[in-house]
């Protein structure tokens, strides 16, 4: 690997992806072993030279030879493209360029809500801006996702359930909708932080069963891991609740909506 000297990577520390790939760069040889620097931590003279609102949305990598600071995208190719100039090159492409700057953005306008962490709130905090076209992309990715694997699993479970993909795919835009008309006067500016949150509980709970389709479980094994699934997404609902400093309630709201879907599809197919 080549080494990109004489720059230093402005990366979001309380952000697992953000610090993971970073030390990735450094461990591989492609920055120096001070190339990368926590956002909290900031030295003075990398605070005068970034745009402080714009590095939390896009990470800054400071070039201390010509002064300048190169953000988002752009400063991952520089420095992969130090080593392997042929991938930056073809990123560069202007349909890849597009694609990988999305893509980009979706992740990072979204990472709070991928993993919050509870310093998140802190003055310093390298919280990104709300982005409503990102926020919704990512919530119409889970919905969609989320809806094609229960879709799969749903004939497993021993409820006499068809695979309809329609319908569990109201199911999860009913659980968005119930929770922003319940709960919309107690989150106030907090629920879309919230709603971003509670998308990726359920990306979790997708994420899990997709081994369980790889396997021939009978229905009495499937309705226990499924079990043991929302057990998990249960707990991991109240984890970020408390993260965003809200009580039990949005909580009891999910588990209410939860239970009620059960209840109607067990009435409806027996």
């Amino acid at each position: 690997m080549k080494i990109l000297n004489n720059h230093t990577l402005i990366y979001d520390n309380e952000c697992p992806m953000c610090n993971l790939y970073s030390k990735g760069f450094i461990k591989s040889g492609m920055l120096s072993e001070n190339g990368r620097e926590a956002f909290t931590e900031l030295s003075l003279d990398n605070e005068k030279l970034i745009d402080f609102n714009r590095a939390k949305n896009e990470i800054a990598l400071v070039d201390h030879e010509q002064n300048k600071v190169i953000y988002g995208l752009d400063s991952l190719l520089l420095i992969i493209g130090n080593s392997f100039p042929r991938l930056e090159k073809i990123a560069r492409i202007k349909p890849l360029y597009w694609f990988f700057k999305k893509l980009y953005s979706f992740v990072s306008y979204n990472r709070k809500q991928i993993i919050p962490s509870s310093k998140d709130y802190s003055e310093k905090a390298c919280v990104p801006d709300f982005n409503l076209k990102y926020r919704l992309a990512y919530i119409t990715f889970v919905v969609f996702l989320s809806s094609y694997i229960l879709n799969i699993f749903s004939g497993n479970l021993g409820l006499h359930l068809h695979q309809n993909f329609g319908r569990e795919l109201i199911i999860c835009v009913s659980q968005i909708v119930w929770q922003t008309v319940f709960l919309k006067s107690y989150l106030k500016e907090k629920l879309w932080n919230y709603i971003g949150n509670m998308m990726t509980v359920s990306l979790i709970g997708t994420l899990l069963l997709i081994p369980c389709l790889l396997f021939s479980l009978n229905s009495f094994s499937a309705m226990i891991y499924f079990g043991i699934v929302v057990l998990i997404m249960f707990l991991e609902h109240l984890r970020r609740c408390k993260i965003l400093q809200l009580n039990f309630l949005p909580t009891i709201s999910w588990m209410i909506f939860r239970l009620t879907v059960l209840v109607i599809l067990i009435l409806i197919n027996h």
